[in-house]
C-alpha cells in the first residue's frame, strides 16, 4: 500500500520559507542583510526564490553548528 506524498517545490518563495520556519518576513530580510539567510535567486521582476536544496542544506548547516 502506497501513501500519497505532496510534491516538493524546487523553488521556495520568501513566504514559504517564513511559514516553514515560523518567522516574520522582516526577520528573513534581517538575516539576509546580515548574510545569515539561505542563498537566494533574484528574478528579473525583483522577486526572490530559494532553491529547496539550498534551504535544506542551510538548515542542516545550522543543525551541525548547534
Amino acid at each position: 500500500m502506497s501513501t500519497a506524498t505532496r510534491p516538493t517545490k524546487l523553488h521556495l518563495t520568501i513566504s514559504d520559507v517564513c511559514a516553514e520556519l515560523g518567522i516574520a518576513r522582516s526577520t528573513f530580510y534581517d538575516w539576509r542583510a546580515a548574510k545569515k539567510a539561505p542563498r537566494c535567486i533574484k528574478l528579473p521582476n525583483g522577486d526572490l526564490r530559494i532553491r529547496r536544496t539550498d534551504f535544506d542544506n542551510w538548515l542542516q548547516s545550522l543543525e551541525d553548528a548547534a
